[in-house]
Formats: C-alpha cells, structure tokens, sequence
C-alpha cells in the first residue's frame, strides 16, 4: 500500500516537474523570440542610420562655364556703339543679344578683353595702340560675363595710366574675377578664391609678351607676362624661359591646393595659325603637370583645336569674339568658339572628386556691314537666323568643326539650326 502510494507520488511529482519545464521552456522560448525581435529592430536601426549617414557625407554639386575669345575693340566697333547710343556715349549691348541668350544660363562666365579698357578720357584710339571705352565691358558685365583675362599683348597699348584706369574699372565690378593685370604687387600676389555652388576657383592669366612695349622697371605688376616662346636656340632665352616657369609654378603652388577647380588663361600662339605651335603644346603639357584643370587660349584670332592632356581640358584658341579685321573666303577671322562644360563635385567625408563633362563647343559668327563697317552682332551657329547672317553657313561650319575636332574626333560640336 505504502509503495503504490509512493509510486503515485512520483508520478505527480514527474507530471508537475514536466509542467514545469514546459512551462520554462515556452518562457525562454518568448524570451528569446522577443530579444531576436529587438535585435533585428537594433539591427535595421544601425543599418538604417549607415544608409543615411553615407548619403549625408556624400555630396554632389555641379557649376556651369562658358567661355568665348577675343573682344577686340576696333574703331569701327566703337563707333557703332556710338551709333548705338544716339551718338551720346556707347551702348555694346545691341551687339550681344543673341549671346546674352545663352550666357544668361551659365555660373561662370569668360571672355578675353583683348584691348585696354582705358576709358574715353585718356581718348580712343585704334589698331596698332589700341583704348578702349568703359562700356566696352558694361557690355559684356551686362550680357552676364564674370571672368575675365586682361594679359594680352596690347595692355601696354596706352600706357601706365590705362592699365591702372581698366584695373580701377574692373575692380568696381563686385561678381567678376578679373585677372593678369593688376595696379600693385600687393594685388597682384593677392590669392582670390571665388565660390558657386558650393565650388571654388581661381583664374590665372599670362601673356607671351607686349608687342615690344616694355613694362615700367618696378611696375612688372601692370601685367603677367610669361615669354613662351624665348626657347628658339639660344641658351641664353632658355636659361630667362625657365626663370619665368619657375614663377608661373609658384604661382599655381599657391592656390592649387586651396581651390577645387584651377584655371589658366594663356595669350599664346601665333596669329590666324589653326594649328597650335610647338610651344604652346609644350606650355600645356607643363601647366597639365601642375594640375590645372582647364586652359583657356586667346591671341590666335582664329579656332584652334580642343583636347584633353590627362585630365586637363585644353581650348587651344577660342578665335575672335567681337572685332572688325578683314573677312577673307574662310571667314577665320569673323568665325569665333564658345566652349562650354560643366563642373561636378562629389564631397564623401574627406574625400574630394572633381569631374569635367559635358563639353560643347558651339560656332559664332560677327556680323557687320562690309560698306559701311557698322551692324555688329554675334551670332551662333545654332541659331535660325544664322542664315540670314552669312549664307555660307553651312560649308563654313564644316570647316570649323573639323579645326575643333583635329586632336579628338569625339570633341562635340553644338550642330547647325534645322528647321
């Protein structure tokens, strides 16, 4: 009796252990499900947090440039401006309507003013010691151009005093970066960083020489000059030539680490020359090396090719803008570029990318009245009215797209109008 007893025990006993157990088993069961649960929402948040903290480092923005040549201010084109202006002062913006169309749809801006802005005080003067009047650049500020080269061959054209007038001009123009002349050495040594959407940049600018004008001794600071091509057999040029590359490396060591996008304006080259000479190719090569990022060329007065060298984007020669030289059966004179890109910038923590693309290299014409030398308008290519303008249009813009795409066939160019 006693042992069936304890046998019925046991068995309660057993039944309530297991119970138990069960009992144990399903609570670490939930325990665990619960703490898988919370781990997997841990889990998503930190995911969740590394998604949108790497789309937070990473940054992207993006600014536009355009560029076109030489404004080269002749009589004649200022005296149409005076025509322009009622004959009371000078009004260049009727010539820049068609080019203001496109301009205004740039962050950047650029054109080479070929002749001094000196102003009508110190009198106007033309080809070969050219002054230029001050609303030859209101023109152009107007039509919305912000960068602009002032080292050419003729800014000693007037003088001392009309360097200093156009550099007293151009810094009253808040939003433009004006460059390679200057009225000190203090301003001329003088870093100028500017910003746009987040980037920044700079603009150097050289010219080979001054057509013979010597640059007052103490005064070098009136404009950059870097001789390029003093390396023709003789010791002697060679030995100054690497003098001034010296200090041309100087100054892009200056700013090429304190700016995302680097760019140097060259007056180089020989003239009506399609084809770039073996020191301007040298000169590129070099300034590739140093790590600028575009090289913009004036002084040519006609096309020159467009290329890269590594990854340095290289407009040889943009050609005229506005002049009035002799139109000949090619039009190489009156047909001009106007190159345009654009500029990104990707920001992952420190890390820092820029990337040069979408390059368009579009074709202008400068119209004016042959009798009567007056009538001065830019025109693009692109544009319908093109036709009316100059008939040739279309045998001319072959010519000129294949001088463009000579070193790389894949070089865009903006096509002709179609109806």
């Amino acid at each position: 009796m006693k042992n069936k007893l304890r046998i019925k025990n046991m068995k309660r006993f057993s039944l309530v252990l297991l119970s138990l157990v069960i009992i144990a088993t399903i609570f670490i069961g939930l325990f665990i499900k619960q703490k898988e649960v919370q781990s997997k929402e841990v889990s998503a948040d930190i995911i969740e947090e590394d998604i949108q903290e790497n789309i937070e480092q990473e940054k992207v923005s993006s600014m536009s440039l355009i560029m076109v040549g030489d404004y080269l201010i002749h009589s004649s084109v200022y005296k149409d401006a005076n025509k322009n202006a009622g004959y009371n002062g000078y009004d260049f913006k009727p010539m820049l309507t068609y080019i203001k169309e496109k301009v205004r749809n740039y962050d950047l801006a650029y054109y080479n003013q070929e002749t001094i802005l000196g102003g009508s005080e110190l009198g106007l003067s033309n080809y070969p010691n050219f002054n230029s009047p001050y609303e030859a650049g209101d023109g152009m500020v107007d039509a919305g151009f912000n960068l602009v080269s002032l080292a050419t061959n003729h800014t000693m054209d007037s003088g001392s005093k009309a360097v200093l007038n156009s550099r007293a001009y151009w810094d009253k123009q808040e939003n433009v970066l004006a460059v390679g002349s200057y009225s000190s050495f203090e301003t001329q040594n003088e870093i100028q960083i500017r910003e746009k959407n987040g980037i920044t940049y700079t603009m150097l600018n050289y010219t080979y020489g001054t057509n013979g004008m010597s640059v007052p001794s103490g005064k070098e600071y009136l404009v950059n000059v870097w001789p390029t091509d003093l390396t023709i057999n003789d010791p002697e040029k060679d030995q100054k030539y690497q003098a001034y590359k010296e200090k041309v490396k100087e100054d892009i060591n200056k700013v090429r680490d304190k700016v995302d996008v680097l760019i140097v304006a060259m007056h180089w080259g020989v003239e009506y020359t399609t084809t770039p000479t073996k020191y301007q190719v040298d000169e590129a090569e070099f300034l590739a090396s140093q790590g600028v990022d575009i090289i913009i060329g004036t002084h040519p007065h006609v096309i020159q090719p467009v290329t890269w060298i590594d990854d340095t984007l290289v407009v040889y020669s943009l050609g005229n803008f506005i002049s009035a030289q002799y139109q000949d059966d090619n039009y190489n004179k009156a047909v001009g570029l106007m190159s345009s890109l654009k500029i990104t910038k990707t920001t992952k923590g420190e890390d820092v990318s820029i990337k040069i693309d979408d390059i368009e290299n579009e074709l202008i014409y400068t119209y004016y009245n042959q009798s009567s030398w007056s009538g001065f308008k830019v025109i693009p290519f692109s544009s319908k009215d093109i036709s009316k303008y100059l008939p040739k249009y279309k045998s001319v813009y072959e010519t000129y797209k294949s001088i463009v795409q000579k070193y790389d066939e894949k070089m865009a160019v903006v096509p002709l109008y179609e109806e």
